[in-house]
């Protein structure tokens, strides 16, 4: 087999291993695994900003004939 021929197959090889290392750094880089229930005071101020004001139902449709 040519030299030549053998070190072109393996540069293409090498440039995709690289390739599939960096897509899977990239995904590991991405956002870290949450795991487990947040803490207390964590669940406390999503609600908080979650919550909506409650509206009477005599408010919601103004706009009905």
């Amino acid at each position: 087999m040519d030299v030549e021929k053998m070190l072109a197959e393996l540069r293409r090889e090498r440039e995709s291993i690289n390739d599939a290392i960096l897509a899977l750094e990239r995904l590991a880089s991405g956002r870290p695994r949450e795991r487990g229930r947040p803490p207390k005071r964590a669940s406390e101020v999503a609600k908080t900003d979650t919550a909506r004001p409650s509206v009477s139902k005599d408010k919601r449709n103004t706009n009905t004939p």
